[in-house]
């Protein structure tokens, strides 16, 4: 009797024992199975934040994360349908009156119109089921992150192209004129250039209000903006040769301690169109730059029954830009 009982005992454990090894192959399995294996639907990048990666937590690589251009824009938004108009009124002169009972005179004030045209953007990426349960850390915390940051610098390629392209007018189009553009000469940014910049812009009388003194240059223009390269702005440190007060001031400039000079505030950005050794730093005045949103950025994260349950990150927006006034944009041309 006892021989039999230990027996079974025996058979039991043994049991226990071979049920235990098949979980821990499994595991082992479910751990260590190729992704080709477990289907074709994941991130192309995914796999590099497997556990088998020492990393448990995503670390998101150097980028632009906010748009940096749309506070220095006007911006409408609501916009129904596909365009948007922005009403221009033009220059007119007062006359004399010469005698007493004259008859009025009527000036005609010039009326005109641009075009801002929308255009959708989107951004999405998948993150397999399969992706999830191998992973320590999960992808769907960041991914948003990095749709909005993505839509972000789309909105700064669209300002930018607004600004330096041509502008939609009733009758077909208006490039930005000749007189606006400053040669590149074989130089960087100069103190020379942004001094034409801002003689562009006084001769045409841009100057609103909060600018400061418009005579000495002092003050910042909260309308007025430079956006360049870091490269730009420390050749500006390198190459000026300006009095030692203006002088620590672009070092300053350059240095990232302060972000004005000469009445003009500079946005750094490293997405200034580039092309043949020279790329084109913008200056423009907030009234000259019209951003229109037809829809700002939304996300949503959903499971995709059609994507063997597969998670999508989803973001989109819909926006367009146009130059209201060729007067208030300057491009600066500077050698790489």
């Amino acid at each position: 009797m006892r021989k039999a009982a230990h027996l079974m005992l025996t058979f039991v454990v043994g049991i226990c024992a071979a049920i235990g090894a098949l979980f821990l192959t499994l595991a082992q399995l479910a751990i260590t199975t190729p992704r080709q294996s477990l289907g074709s639907l994941f991130s192309n990048q995914i796999t590099e934040a497997f556990v088998e990666q020492y990393e448990s937590n995503f670390h998101v690589l150097g980028q632009q994360m906010a748009a940096r251009f749309e506070p220095y824009v006007t911006v409408k938004s609501g916009i129904v349908g596909k365009s948007a108009a922005a009403e221009r009124v033009g220059k007119s002169e007062a006359y004399d009156i010469n005698n007493r009972h004259a008859d009025t005179q009527y000036v005609e004030t010039p009326h005109s119109r641009r075009w801002l045209d929308l255009a959708d953007k989107g951004w999405a990426d998948l993150v397999d089921e399969m992706d999830e349960i191998r992973m320590l850390a999960d992808p769907k915390s960041v991914y948003p992150r990095l749709a909005v940051a993505a839509l972000n610098r789309k909105k700064d390629d669209v300002i930018y192209a607004a600004a330096r392209g041509s502008a939609r007018t009733n009758s077909g189009t208006t490039a930005l004129p000749a007189g606006q553009k400053i040669a590149v000469g074989g130089t960087g940014l100069t103190l020379a250039k942004l001094l034409s910049t801002k003689e562009l812009m006084d001769t045409a009388e841009l100057v609103e209000e909060g600018m400061g003194d418009s005579i000495t240059g002092q003050g910042v223009n909260p309308n007025r903006v430079i956006v360049c390269r870091s490269k730009d702005l420390t050749t500006l440190y390198g190459t000026t040769e300006i009095k030692s007060i203006d002088y620590n001031t672009v070092k300053a400039l350059a240095n990232g301690q302060i972000d004005t000079f000469l009445g003009f505030k500079f946005i750094r950005s490293e997405r200034i169109y580039g092309s043949g050794g020279t790329s084109y730093p913008l200056a423009w005045t907030k009234s000259a730059m019209k951003l229109g949103i037809g829809k700002d950025i939304i996300s949503s994260i959903d499971r995709l029954p059609q994507k063997n349950q597969s998670v999508q990150v989803y973001a989109r927006m819909s926006l367009g830009a146009v130059r209201i006034e060729d007067e208030g944009v300057v491009e600066i041309a500077v050698s790489t």
